[in-house]
């Protein structure tokens, strides 16, 4: 008798730290892992331009809400609650598990399987998918750069991840291309904006390891034609101090 008190406690325990309320599911969830092995592996459009990967969660149980990005649409659902496993609704009959575990939400979908998330810690009120651009732009070119070949050699440069960047002479905003229309126009290669006074033009660039080189966009593609950009003539070559 003298060991029920305690077992049944420690049951108590470990089942109250097996549960989640729905409420645990509120607030902005991004997918790590994808930003990981794009850092891990230095390609953005091969690592992120696949069929079915959700780049950014964002629930609301007060609404029952829910809605993902892949970084080229937005989709929105239905957020159901009243029982485990959970699940969000979309129109045509679709729908898609979520479950919580520790602090890692994780999705089944029935395409692509599993994914997991993790809860942004700069979500704020920005739109569906900025806290993921956020959270890239800082583990992927995040620190300081020095250009040691091109105009400016010598100057340090700062990409934000907010967008803007610093040293490199002329554009002050940056954005990486992660899907959709930009990324198709690249094939396989990496691509992003550079802009200064909302005035700018695509660029190829690859990162390997602490090296960044950023190419000029050259189009193959005929003027009725969808651009299609290969990298030309190398404008800067950066390494990570």
């Amino acid at each position: 008798m003298r060991h029920a008190l305690p077992l049944a406690l420690a049951a108590l325990i470990l089942g109250g730290c097996a549960s989640h309320k729905p409420e645990d599911l509120d607030g902005t969830w991004i997918n790590q892992d994808a930003i990981d092995s794009a850092v891990k592996s230095g390609r953005i459009t091969q690592t992120l331009n696949k069929h079915g990967l959700a780049l950014e969660w964002k629930l609301d149980v007060a609404k029952q809400a829910a809605s993902y990005t892949n970084g080229f649409e937005a989709v929105d659902g239905h957020l159901v609650t009243a029982k485990e496993p959970w699940e969000v609704r979309f129109s045509g009959d679709q729908g898609q598990q979520l479950g919580l575990s520790g602090d890692t939400l994780t999705t089944n979908d029935p395409e692509v399987g599993k994914q997991r998330f993790v809860r942004s810690k700069t979500a704020g009120n920005a739109p569906l998918g900025g806290s993921f651009e956020r959270a890239l732009y800082q583990a992927y070119l995040g620190g300081d750069w020095k250009i040691v070949e091109g105009q400016g050699k010598g100057a340090v440069v700062r990409f934000s991840d907010t967008g803007s960047v610093t040293g490199l002479p002329g554009p002050d905003r940056f954005a990486l291309c992660l899907a959709g229309d930009c990324a198709d126009m690249g094939g396989s290669n990496d691509s992003l904006w550079l802009e200064r006074n909302q005035r700018g033009a695509p660029w190829m660039f690859k990162r390997d390891g602490d090296t960044l080189e950023i190419y000029q966009a050259v189009n193959l593609a005929q003027p009725d034609e969808k651009p299609q950009l290969t990298p030309g003539a190398r404008q800067w070559l950066l390494e990570k101090d």
